[in-house]
């Protein structure tokens, strides 16, 4: 397997030669790992919220709905 150092050498040599096409395939790629790097974390707020949740869900505190008795209920709700 090839090094990084090898993989960096051959990828920077391949660019000077490369045509607008491959170009802008290598630009979408390199875009789409910025924004990667951008999407942001999920904040430590919302896993207060969500234990929150989970815990009165586990003390009968409050009720959790299936999925066809939350169609059922917005359905009833439109009539």
């Amino acid at each position: 397997m090839d090094s990084t150092l090898e993989i960096r050498k051959r990828i920077h040599d391949f660019i000077d030669i490369a045509d607008e096409r491959i170009l802008r395939i290598i630009n979408s790629i390199i875009d789409a790992e910025e924004q990667e790097d951008n999407y942001p974390a999920v904040p430590d707020w919302h896993y207060d919220v969500v234990n929150e949740r989970r815990e009165k869900y586990i003390s009968g505190e409050s009720k959790s709905y299936t999925w066809e008795e939350v169609q059922e209920k917005a359905k009833s709700a439109l009539k």
